[in-house]
Order: C-alpha cells, then structure tokens, then sequence
C-alpha cells in the first residue's frame, strides 16, 4: 500500500532530482508486490499531475519538471519485468500524444498498461506528426488507438487528429485521457461518437474488460 507519508517522501525526493530515494521506493513497493496499477496511478500518475500543477502554478521552473519527468520515465523500466512477462494475444493499441505535445509519460503509462493485460501496445512517443501515425494505424490495424494530452491549450490539435484519423477509418475506436482535462474540455469529445474518455487506469479496465 503507498501511504500518505511515502507519496509525500517520494514527491519531495521527485522535485529535489535525488534518483536514488526515488529508485529506492519504487523497488521496496515491487518487492512488496504492490500492485502495478496502483503503483502507476498512487504513485507515478498522482506526482505528475503535481508536478504539472507546481509547475502551471509558477511554483518551479520547466527545469524542475523536466527534471522529474525524466526520472519517472526511468523508473517505469523497473516494472517492465512484469509488464512483459504477461501473457500476450492478439489485440493492439496504438498511443500517441497530440501533437506538440511534449510530455509522453502518460501515453507510455497506458501503454504499459495494455501490455500488463495481454495486449501489444505501439506507442509512438510525444508529438507524432499526424501522416505517421496515420500511417502506423493503417499498418498495426490496432482494435483501439490512444491519444494523450497534457497541455489544455493543445486541445485544437487533439481534435484536429480525432477528425483525420474518423475520415480515414470510420470503425476506429479512439480513447483519450491526460492532464490536460482536468482543466475541461471532455465536452469537445462528444462531437465524436467513436471516441471516449479515460480518466483513470480504472477507465481502462472496464474497456478492456468489454473485450
């Protein structure tokens, strides 16, 4: 169980670059065998959203949050044991951030997550351009494709992919989440019928769950 005090250890460790503490709470919660869903959502979701909100808030610099995000991407590589372990069948995800989109831990987050349960997750990193991702939909044929948005000003490019990607396939099935709707904006997603939106590594259970 992450509790208060060690969510609160490991944040301030996080804003104060120290790598090691932070290596340390996230193999003392693996050896726990804490599971990797709250793990992704108490601890790594939850400190960048934080993060995010210091940040938007004038509170540190871009360097600090660059500096956090930095060493969050490198602790997601000490879960890929039991990521990659798990049995695998014949569903795909492709994720992608919006465009100038900068920030792809969460995208890579709910690939992870995908990959946890069985499925193949493509996950194509921060600010794809849109004719590639098109291109690896069109070669993956994914059953689902993720888009992540952390920026909520980055909304007009969202949308903007949404539309690309229904004109070219109809039947695609997109789901959306980030940051960036905390602030609003999941009332734009409903133009589209062929999309939903995530709000939580719970979200994600339900749709894998409906096959």
């Amino acid at each position: 169980m992450i509790t208060e005090e060690l969510y609160r250890n490991y944040l301030m460790s996080l804003l104060a670059g120290e790598h090691c503490p932070c290596h340390t709470v996230v193999s003392g919660l693996l050896e726990r065998r804490v599971e990797i869903k709250e793990l992704y959502s108490g601890l790594f979701q939850r400190s960048l959203y934080e993060v995010g909100e210091l940040w938007e808030r004038r509170k540190i610099s871009v360097a600090v949050e660059h500096m956090a995000s930095a060493i969050t991407e490198s602790l997601l590589a000490l879960v890929y044991p039991a990521i990659f372990s798990a049995e695998h069948f014949d569903k795909s995800v492709v994720i992608s951030c919006a465009a100038n989109e900068h920030h792809q831990i969460g995208g890579k987050i709910i690939a992870d997550y995908f990959e946890l349960h069985g499925w193949h997750g493509y996950f194509l990193g921060a600010n794809t351009p849109e004719s590639d991702l098109l291109q690896m939909i069109d070669d993956k044929q994914p059953q689902l494709i993720g888009l992540s948005l952390s920026i909520y000003f980055n909304l007009p490019n969202l949308v903007k992919i949404i539309r690309a990607i229904t004109d070219r396939r109809h039947e695609s099935q997109i789901i959306v989440g980030g940051q960036a709707f905390r602030h609003g904006g999941v009332d734009v997603l409903s133009q589209f019928s062929n999309v939903r939106y995530v709000s939580s590594l719970g979200d994600l259970d339900a749709i894998m769950a409906e096959g």
